[in-house]
């Protein structure tokens, strides 16, 4: 008898245990009416509640269940990067447990990746539950990265989507250590399509991302994807410099033609400051590109994993395998 097709849903999951019970009733009231093999591999990255706990009971009711637990918090992208190495299935669906992504979206995602689509990405119509900031700076990041980028990232686009196994295979030779996932995915290319739904307010739990975060995962994305950083901060520089010598060719016309009074200490300090504020943004750029450079070069793994618990439906041979440092548990 010739075997289903396998789905794998890549769930990562840090300090999860409030919303997990909830999300996993309704994710397999949606895997039950698939026509298709499942397994569900929760990502357990370095929680410190009782998600680990929660996901071990989870997996003695169902073998569906596989758990991929990290040796510490690497974060969301290496947490998402462990899980999609570790997905045996002919389709990889990733998606968060705090259920602003419904998991009801799935079968439309299957019905486009059957039709020939390698990534079917949930594109949000309306953000509910956030503040009128979050809405804002997000929409403004997405345009400015859709600007500086020599890829088209998809707007208002998170990490829900559905990836086939070409896809994923592409994205496994992508091993840089700053990991910006949603540029990842569009660099792979392939065929790519949206499905637009409304995304809902996080159901239990608080969010992990505050905006010192965000910030931080912005610049990850902008110097991982472009270099206009450094193009700004050399055009700024030479137009400072432009306006420095225009400036003391008329300090030396005006000495030559009216003489030389005492000058301002203002202006002085002015124009002092603002060139070594220029010089030090300028630098800073420089330095975030440095620093990238200088983590890639220590070669270290993205990941280590403490303990793999694969799941039945995943017992069959995979096609690649990555698996740093893994332990693994029968099922």
């Amino acid at each position: 008898m010739k075997n289903r097709l396998l789905l794998s849903i890549v769930v990562p999951a840090f300090n999860e245990a409030e919303v997990l019970p909830e999300f996993q009733r309704r994710l397999f009231a949606v895997v039950d009416a698939l026509p298709l093999d499942c397994e569900i591999i929760y990502v357990n990255d370095g929680s410190s509640d009782g998600t680990a706990s929660l996901l071990r009971a989870m997996r003695t009711r169902d073998d569906r269940i596989a758990i991929l637990e990290l040796s510490r918090n690497f974060g969301k992208e290496l947490a998402m990067t462990a899980g999609i190495d570790h997905a045996r299935g002919d389709a990889v669906v990733v998606i968060d447990a705090d259920l602003q992504d419904p998991p009801e979206l799935i079968p439309e995602l299957l019905r486009h990746w059957q039709d020939g689509y390698d990534v079917v990405y949930a594109q949000r119509s309306q953000r509910d539950g956030e503040t009128w900031f979050k809405k804002l700076s997000a929409a403004l990041f997405y345009r400015l990265i859709g600007r500086l980028a020599n890829i088209t990232i998809p707007r208002d686009t998170g990490d829900f989507r559905l990836l086939s196994r070409r896809a994923v295979e592409a994205l496994g030779r992508l091993r840089e250590q700053h990991r910006f996932m949603k540029g990842l995915f569009a660099w792979i290319g392939y065929p790519q399509k949206a499905v637009y739904y409304r995304r809902d307010p996080r159901f239990a739990g608080r969010s992990k991302w505050n905006y010192w975060k965000l910030w931080n995962f912005a610049l990850e994305g902008i110097t991982s994807f472009t270099t206009a950083p450094l193009k700004i901060a050399t055009y700024a520089g030479m137009t400072t410099a432009a306006f420095a010598f225009l400036f003391g060719m008329y300090v030396i016309t005006k000495t030559l033609l009216f003489g030389n009074d005492v000058a301002g200490y203002p202006s002085l300090m002015t124009v002092i400051l603002f060139l070594g504020g220029i010089q030090l943004a300028a630098l800073g750029v420089i330095g975030e590109y440095l620093a990238r450079m200088f983590d890639e070069a220590k070669g270290r793994p993205l990941y280590l994993v403490t303990e793999y618990q694969p799941s039945r439906p995943a017992m069959r041979p995979r096609l690649a395998t990555r698996t740093h440092g893994v332990r693994r548990v029968g099922a």
